[in-house]
């Protein structure tokens, strides 16, 4: 007598218990959902994005590209950021220095980004503030910010020497967003909201 289709069918609640690896992730059956893995913990991704999410995350994109092109890779989910066999995430937005190019694999990006991006949603304010932000630091990646599209802010997190970030910036409204870390970028923040409208 064959399993039931219940049965039969895997979910990252039931079946990859800690430790997950990455190769784990990569033979997961593509079942329409995103998974990250922190720590060895595989979770599903909330749904797709909304389109205040989408709209901010393009132009974001769009500015950096436009400014740092020349000397960086821009990449945007979904793709896989590979920080080590337990750790695989999927940022947002990423920039890596045309110099490091040799973590881009065929596979994902097979290191720490000089910078990651998340774009909170309703359901990401923990794992993006909080989960997340501790394993950029964990696996060196120099900065990484956070941007808020209700409160229309950025926060700008650098790596310290002790393996900790610190919040060296709040960006809002008609502030100019710098980065001592990444030269190329200058834009001002309300200009990565400029595409979003009163969506209901």
């Amino acid at each position: 007598m064959g399993m039931n289709r219940d049965a039969q069918k895997k979910t990252a609640d039931q079946v990859l218990e800690p430790p997950v690896t990455y190769e784990m992730y990569a033979e997961w059956p593509d079942d329409g959902q995103r998974y990250e893995i922190v720590n060895g913990i595989m979770e599903m991704i909330s749904p797709g994005p909304s389109t205040t999410h989408q709209a901010v995350s393009g132009e974001l994109a769009l500015i950096i590209k436009q400014s740092c092109r020349k000397d960086y890779l821009v990449f945007h989910a979904p793709i896989d950021v590979i920080l080590s066999q337990t750790t695989v995430v999927q940022p947002d937005i990423l920039m890596i220095h045309r110099s490091r190019e040799h973590i881009v694999t065929k596979r994902g990006i097979e290191g720490p980004p000089d910078l990651v991006i998340e774009i909170l949603s309703p359901s990401s304010h923990k794992r993006d503030k909080l989960i997340k932000r501790r394993a950029y630091a964990e696996h060196g990646v120099p900065e990484y910010w956070v941007v808020d599209t209700e409160a229309r802010t950025l926060d700008q997190y650098q790596l310290l020497e002790d393996g900790r970030y610190e919040l060296a910036n709040l960006f809002e409204g008609n502030d100019p967003v710098v980065s001592d870390k990444i030269p190329c970028i200058g834009f001002v923040i309300e200009d990565i909201f400029r595409e979003v409208k009163d969506w209901e």
